[in-house]
């Protein structure tokens, strides 16, 4: 009995492209630092969402926190998401 390699081939350059895409862009990404003065604003924002719109800039500010403890069943092991953002829109005329 034959084996039909043509499917087999097609799926394996599918993966094989997602794999050498993934490849090229963990090649390109910098490694980061850990500002403090940033850490110790997360931990300081209140949980939500926020804006602000400073009356004498032209920018909008924006915040938000995700606090959550997720378990596993009612006594089962569990962890902790803590997710936030800060972002800023300014627009400005040229």
């Amino acid at each position: 009995m034959a084996l039909p390699l043509a499917p087999i081939a097609v799926m394996a350059a599918k993966y094989g492209a997602v794999a050498l895409a993934g490849y090229a862009v963990a090649r390109q990404i910098q490694p980061g630092r850990t500002d403090q003065k940033i850490e110790d604003a997360f931990d300081e924002m209140a949980e939500g969402i926020s804006a602000h719109r400073p009356r004498d800039r032209e920018q909008v500010n924006g915040a938000l926190r995700f606090r959550r403890v997720v378990r596993l069943g009612v006594n089962g092991p569990g962890f902790e998401i803590d997710a936030s953002a800060l972002g800023r829109l300014r627009m400005r005329r040229v």
